[in-house]
């Protein structure tokens, strides 16, 4: 990593280069353990379920004229160096800067914090994030509204987690803030295969406002995308042309905009946002969101900065300027396409113009109202939030508003100078009464009874859907075959021919082969006035037909008897370790383990891909472990079967002697091995025979495991392709583990296709091996 000081302003600005072989040399790196114990990433709290402690460490006394100094003159480019230690775990050379527009001012003592863990140190990172966004709460006399909403958000669509963290710098405390994830590779992995993709920030360098454009997608800046340059932040090193190509269909070519825009997810950000009158978006000033480009080529809307939704920002909602109070309540869902705008807003009037677009909307809109309004879910969970958080906002000195507002503001009114912040339950109770009289909120079909036969249907079998709908008039089945693909609709029949009974029963069917590694798929029922989905959070719930495992898809992957569990590992019962090979979730209800005359029959259960199930042997786990209820007899087979008795998968059990396990090596699809014990995690062999390394899966297609018990560590690890360019990379060391074993799990599902080559370069050899990505 190379770095320019300038100390004549006392500052730090940093130049990110890669710089692997000095690195090396100079075994300067950041320490990365990519093997990892499923089991002991259970036991940590999640960084965004708990109060966070953070405290930074500046050596400059000045340190928050620096900071002002630096976002004034540098913006976002412009960090200042420090210690950063979270929930006790020190980053040493931490990147920070303060963040926000109207919450940022050099007046205060609470502004907001955005830090780069790895500043100086690659991919350093705490359960994962190498980002930390901290916000002040300054809009906010509640406290509760960035974490609420994005709650409520995560149920219907993919968000940042949100939680608080209590601040301090040079030991000092700040106060609370709200602790954000970063929208980043790390928070996208979790929803989409290629995480890499092109990521655009909906944020122009200068807001303006209240008429101006800003991030509003309009083709108002030409035919070069130079000119789209000042309203958009780039967040990857391409993707200029692929934000152009949307901005032209969308506003010019709206019959293909399914092939560039993911429809359903725009809608849902939509609802959400009139829901809770999130105005702060692409509503009011046209920003606070992402794009992200997905494997089908089509972008994805990402909310963001929720710091002032139920009703906190009134400036404008686009057709309007400084809402009152009484009219945030009553805000009109539809309202763009009647009203004259001051500036266009295509994504939003672009989609609502179609009719069926246009009651999917409202129907997710009813779905965010009746399951976290109507029900009062959002009142007793700002309830739960402002009880974790009372003693915190007690002592933060450097809050916005009072204590008592902070206390009031959930039910009624606080009133800030000229500006007011309306009670949750004083907004949302009237918001609901308005929307519950909207035309279109009320009147959709009913859809029960949803089916899918025959039960475990394979490869090339036909799925037939049915379902009762009642007042409906059109009805499709939208299906895809894989999670990561798009949903393709077929329409669904009452005429006694698709499996649906007899015609004209209200019963409606529809057919389709299986082709894929699953089969997924929702209902879309409507009528006149109104539509419904089946089930409501669709498409970001949906139902799934459990087909047959594929050879290979499922593997009994380990056993380990009570007294080794006990003495490596920790646990007092023994275990049966089950693998998802696939890339996709397999179910196991009603599947068998057999040893002899035991068995034990699977509850509904899954494994997600690339997981792992433990099942107990013994009667008393230590956890909520499933329990077979037996131990594997010693020298003996132990089978996974269906439940007609057809075999899945077996793996032959002899009692080890010493603290060994048994099981598949190389992972998941390995002949029987003796095991260094590995508890839900990738398996060990006690001893590798081959100088060198083992790399598996090989063909691989989402993950590849480099293991090596005879390379020197530090070691450098990349991926190069068939061009000579290293297209992945990283660093392991594993040093201060006394099992001196090299092990990397590496991503490459934003790889294509093709033949790589595996490089470790380690202190005393390098070695490399060919794999394919299929």
């Amino acid at each position: 990593m190379m770095c320019t000081e300038n100390n004549n302003a006392n500052y730090y600005i940093s130049i990110r280069r890669e710089c692997l072989k000095t690195l090396l040399s100079r075994c300067f790196f950041s320490v990365i353990l990519f093997f990892f114990s499923t089991f002991s990433l259970l036991a940590q709290n999640d960084f965004y379920s708990t109060v966070a402690e953070i405290r930074i460490s500046f050596k400059e006394e000045s340190w928050d004229e620096v900071l002002d100094s630096l976002f004034e003159n540098f913006g976002e480019e412009g960090r200042l160096e420090g210690d950063v230690t979270v929930n006790g775990k020190l980053f040493k050379g931490a990147g920070v800067r303060f963040k926000g527009y109207s919450s940022w001012d050099l007046s205060q003592e609470k502004n907001p914090f955005n830090i780069d863990l790895d500043y100086h140190i690659d991919n350093a990172n705490y359960q994962g994030h190498t980002k930390l966004k901290l916000s002040n709460v300054i809009h906010d006399p509640s406290f509760v509204r960035e974490v609420l909403s994005y709650e409520i958000a995560a149920k219907y669509m993919p968000v940042s987690k949100a939680y608080f963290a209590n601040v301090y710098v040079n030991d000092v405390l700040i106060g609370l803030y709200s602790n954000v994830e970063a929208v980043d590779e790390n928070m996208l992995e979790h929803y989409f295969s290629q995480p890499k993709n092109v990521l655009i920030k909906g944020n122009p360098v200068a807001l303006q406002y209240p008429f101006a454009q800003n991030s509003n997608l309009a083709y108002t800046h030409g035919t070069d995308s130079s000119g789209y340059i000042p309203f958009y932040k780039l967040q990857t090193q391409w993707g200029w042309n692929q934000l152009l190509r949307l901005i032209n269909t969308l506003n010019n070519d709206t019959a293909n905009l399914p092939t560039v825009l993911n429809i359903d997810r725009s809608l849902w950000m939509h609802a959400f946002n009139y829901a809770l009158v999130n105005l702060d978006s692409y509503i009011g000033y046209s920003q606070n969101y992402y794009l992200f480009l997905d494997e089908n080529k089509r972008f994805n809307p990402i909310l963001w900065d929720l710091n002032m939704s139920f009703g906190s920002f009134r400036n404008s909602d686009a057709t309007s300027l400084n809402l009152t109070v009484d009219k945030a309540k009553k805000l009109n869902p539809l309202q763009i396409l009647t009203s004259s705008t001051f500036s266009p807003r295509p994504l939003i009037k672009q989609l609502l113009l179609n009719t069926t677009y246009r009651k999917m909307f409202m129907a997710h809109l009813r779905t965010i109202i009746d399951e976290n309004i109507s029900t009062g879910w959002y009142y007793s969970r700002a309830q739960e939030l402002m009880a974790a958080i009372d003693t915190f906002v007690q002592n933060d000195t450097n809050k916005f508003y009072t204590y008592n507002d902070f206390i009031h503001n959930l039910d009624s009114e606080v009133v800030s100078g000229t500006y007011r912040y309306p009670g949750l339950r004083d907004l949302m109770e009237a918001r609901l009464t308005y929307l519950q009289t909207y035309p279109g909120f009320s009147g959709a079909p009913i859809i029960s009874e949803v089916t899918d036969s025959p039960e475990l249907p394979a490869l090339g079998e036909y799925v037939c859907v049915t379902a009762r709908i009642t007042a409906g008039q059109s009805v499709r089945l939208y299906w895809r075959n894989s999670t990561h693909d798009d949903f393709t609709s077929i329409v669904m029949s009452d005429d006694g021919q698709h499996n649906d009974g007899l015609a004209n029963d209200s019963v409606f069917g529809a057919c389709l082969t299986v082709s894929g590694k699953t089969l997924q798929y929702y209902i879309w029922a409507e009528n006149d006035s109104a539509g419904i989905f089946a089930p409501q959070r669709a498409q970001y719930e949906f139902y799934e037909v459990k087909l047959k495992l594929s050879e290979g898809n499922l593997a009994l992957n380990e056993i380990c008897n009570r007294q080794v569990s006990l003495q490596t590992t920790g646990r007092p019962e023994g275990w049966i370790e089950l693998f998802n090979n696939s890339t996709e979730t397999v179910y196991l209800k009603n599947l068998q383990l057999a040893n002899g005359s035991n068995y034990f029959i699977f509850p509904d259960t899954s494994i997600k891909s690339h997981g792992f199930l433990m099942v107990a042997t013994e009667l008393t786990t230590t956890d909520n472990m499933l329990c077979a209820g037996f131990s594997p007899e010693t020298s003996s087979m132990i089978y996974l079967k269906y439940a007609d008795g057809k075999l899945i998968d077996s793996l032959f059990y002899n009692n080890p002697v010493g603290n060994e396990s048994a099981g598949r090596y190389p992972n998941g699809s390995g002949p029987n091995k003796l095991l260094i014990p590995s508890f839900a995690g990738y398996n060990r062999p006690s001893f590798i025979s081959v100088s060198g390394m083992v790399m598996f899966p090989n063909p691989a297609d989402t993950y590849v495991m480099v293991e090596s018990n005879d390379l020197v560590q530090p070691a450098l690890i990349e991926i190069v392709n068939s061009s000579g360019q290293i297209v992945s990379s990283v660093y392991v060391n594993e040093s201060q583990i006394s099992n001196p074993f090299l092990s990397s799990n590496m991503d490459i599902s934003f790889l294509p296709a093709g033949v790589y080559l595996m490089k470790v370069s380690a202190v005393n050899k390098t070695v490399q091996q060919k794999f394919m990505i299929q």
